[in-house]
């Protein structure tokens, strides 16, 4: 059962009743907002097959071109706590189609640009329009679904959105037989400019007038302050923060490591990649179409989040004390990514439940937290000046642990929700 919720004044209210449906999603309404949540994954990996090439091409180094990704992920950290109380206040549509296609021309000056300064500068416009498409699409599910149904919706989005880092290496590395890293900027723009069309011609507002905020800037803060003042939302937030912590690990090291440090080619980097990819599809599957009828979210929260802590154990001790090798290294980052299948839908979940009035703020402060976080690891597997294997365990653990204690502390799942 739903616990206290809070209102757009920061109050502690009973769950809304008839706010939400546990109807199942509609299939277009999956389709086009799983490929919104999508975009973010995709505009990360479509090009780090090009990392090394980038590098050498406008005359840099490898920490410095990691923060074209801490640049975009401070930027999808920002834009989220714009566009989801823009959201909360304006309704759904008109925040997504601006956002979508701001992406679009902040996109075409990250193909342009002529130094890594200017690109991370582009990354971070790029990253802050795109996030409209995440944070709005988590508050949709909220404002449609309830219960078990939305853990199912999360679940079909993160299907969805899991595609991207199955096909965005892949499609990235064979991208670079006929173009080179800029190429792969012009596809994102013509992505995003596709998405922003189908967005506009399939999705419907979900968030009726009556239901929108009508104060100001005191309004938000007041429901972010109520927010912030649950401790049980705290602890789903930063629950997902740390875990995001570890997932971005690896998505931001492991093409310098497995290219540079185990000298895989960026082809078999992107299908090393793609098969890490398709455990977490996998999983995030088995989480919403099985377990989550059979076992509380609380239950699969802490599996999920013990398997990540010895998928960090592992990599760590298969890096820095015992060197075995891809054969090794690859089932760690496998079971890592497979954790996050059972971690995500279901911290994404249960926070939202706590805001059905305020579900675009609290989709910001869940992504405000994540993509703060990315941005922080993104640069730590090569913080020594270069890529290193056991910084990538060594950070991909301690996330996972930080996100197992902050789940346990804040949480206290050997305990029922509290009901008004």
């Amino acid at each position: 059962m739903a616990g206290p919720t809070v209102d757009a004044g920061g109050e502690r209210t009973a769950p809304a009743a008839g706010a939400a449906t546990a109807a199942p999603p509609g299939r277009a309404t999956v389709a086009v907002l799983g490929g919104l949540v999508a975009l973010g994954p995709f505009t990360t990996d479509l090009y780090l097959p090009a990392l090394p090439s980038l590098t050498a091409d406008l005359h840099s180094t490898a920490p410095a071109v990691q923060l074209t990704l801490t640049g975009q992920l401070f930027g999808m950290a920002a834009g989220q706590l714009v566009f989801g109380p823009l959201s909360d206040r304006h309704g759904r549509r008109r925040p997504l189609l601006a956002g979508i296609a701001a992406y679009a021309l902040a996109t075409l000056v990250c193909a342009l640009a002529p130094s890594v300064p200017v690109l991370v500068a582009a990354r971070f416009v790029q990253g802050a329009a795109g996030a409209a498409g995440l944070v709005i699409a988590r508050a949709v599910a909220r404002d449609r679904y309830e219960g078990v149904a939305m853990i199912r919706f999360m679940a079909s989005l993160a299907m969805i959105s899991g595609l991207a880092p199955i096909v965005a290496p892949v499609l990235g590395a064979q991208l670079l037989h006929v173009t080179d890293w800029r190429g792969t900027f012009a596809v994102l723009a013509a992505l995003g400019a596709v998405l922003a069309l189908l967005a506009a011609l399939a999705l419907e507002e979900s968030l009726p007038p009556e239901r929108r905020h009508r104060g100001g800037l005191a309004t938000t803060l007041g429901a972010i302050g109520g927010l912030l003042r649950e401790g049980r939302f705290v602890g789903y937030v930063l629950t997902s923060t740390f875990a995001f912590g570890a997932l971005f690990a690896y998505v931001s090291g492991s093409s310098t490591v497995l290219q540079e440090v185990y000298r895989v080619s960026p082809q078999t980097y992107s299908l090393l990649f793609a098969v890490n990819s398709v455990a977490l599809m996998a999983s995030t599957q088995l989480n919403g179409r099985v377990l989550v009828s059979r076992l509380r979210p609380a239950s699969l929260m802490l599996l999920g989040l013990l398997l990540a802590v010895v998928a960090g154990f592992a990599l760590t001790l298969f890096t820095g004390v015992w060197d075995l090798g891809l054969a090794a290294v690859c089932p760690a980052m496998c079971l890592l990514m497979a954790s996050m299948g059972m971690v995500g839908p279901n911290s994404a979940a249960q926070a939202l439940t706590m805001a059905p009035h305020a579900a675009g703020s609290a989709s910001a402060l869940l992504g405000l937290g994540t993509f703060l976080c990315g941005a922080v690891v993104a640069p730590l597997s090569s913080a020594g000046g270069e890529p290193s294997a056991v910084l990538l365990g060594v950070v991909v653990l301690g996330s996972a642990v930080l996100s197992l204690v902050a789940f346990l502390v804040f949480c206290r799942p050997w305990q029922a929700s509290p009901t008004p």
